[in-house]
């Protein structure tokens, strides 16, 4: 019944094809790469449903860039403000420009866009540390979280993130997303029903292997894909398990879908190394 219930939501989502740009040729392709910045010991529990309440996972703070001939794409902006360093503790702590810089040689002002999956403190507190990208985020995702005044209009949303936000956006920087399956820049697309957030979105990036997943936090793990097993922090759990099902359909290969904390990203691909992984 389940495998039916989700075959029939498919066919109702557009597929990844990518078509010619206005020369006749296809996008250039894309180089992916997860960038770690740290880590913390977190409750399985808390990040699988029905997870082992006994069992800690090392989770890594992550985000992903999409590098190309053309653009180069940050997924996700990390944290640097002291309120989360403090609160969170996290070990072997980078700010995400220097793992960047140091990562891959890539300075902060040659990042042409952000794509912000959702609005959480660890995945967008970092935004403005990029001056020169131009910023995607869900529509729904933005108007829901952020006031006409920057003021937070839900508690999933730090006051300081919402401010930033409501700041870029008045200069022009933020470029809002109208909903499922559109493809934002040449080679990237975004997807939505993930249900993190109210609005949150995971992105088909195409590169010479194929199709590559970034699930975000609307998978935190490989268990989530693996087992098929929502992730325990969503608004909707069928519309979580839906989206992971989808992912693994939108992915040129199961390997290829990227979940949002896993440390085994970073054992599965271990090229370069030293924290970062490339998705091939």
């Amino acid at each position: 019944m389940l495998a039916t219930l989700l075959s029939s939501v498919l066919l109702l989502f557009p597929s990844f094809n990518h078509q010619p740009s206005a020369t006749g040729q296809a996008p250039a392709p894309y180089e992916v790469y997860a960038v770690r910045f740290a880590h913390v010991p977190f409750p399985e529990s808390s990040l699988v449903a029905g997870g082992d309440r006994a069992r800690t996972v090392d989770i890594a703070f992550t985000f992903w860039v999409a590098r190309s001939a053309q653009r180069l794409v940050l997924i996700d902006a990390g944290f640097y403000h002291e309120k989360f360093i403090q609160g969170w503790k996290p070990q072997d702590y980078v700010p995400p420009t220097e793992a960047l810089r140091a990562g891959l040689g890539i300075a902060p002002d040659e990042v042409t866009d952000l794509v912000l999956t959702h609005v959480h403190w660890d995945h967008a507190d970092g935004a403005d540390r990029f001056p020169g990208a131009q910023i995607w985020i869900q529509r729904e995702e933005y108007e829901h979280y952020v006031g006409a005044n920057g003021e937070a209009l839900d508690r999933a949303i730090e006051p300081e993130v919402a401010k930033m936000l409501a700041q870029l956006k008045l200069a022009n920087r933020v470029t809002l997303v109208n909903g499922d399956a559109q493809e934002i820049l040449p080679g990237i697309k975004v997807y939505t029903g993930g249900k993190h957030t109210v609005a949150s979105q995971h992105l088909g990036v195409r590169t010479r292997g194929g199709v590559v997943i970034l699930a975000s936090d609307n998978a935190y793990l490989y268990q989530n894909l693996e087992r098929h097993v929502a992730i325990a922090q969503a608004l909707d759990a069928p519309s979580n398990l839906a989206a992971i099902e989808r992912m693994l359909t939108l992915a040129s290969a199961p390997r290829l879908v990227v979940p949002g904390h896993d440390p085994a990203v970073f054992e599965r691909f271990p090229k370069p190394g030293r924290g970062v992984a490339r998705i091939e």
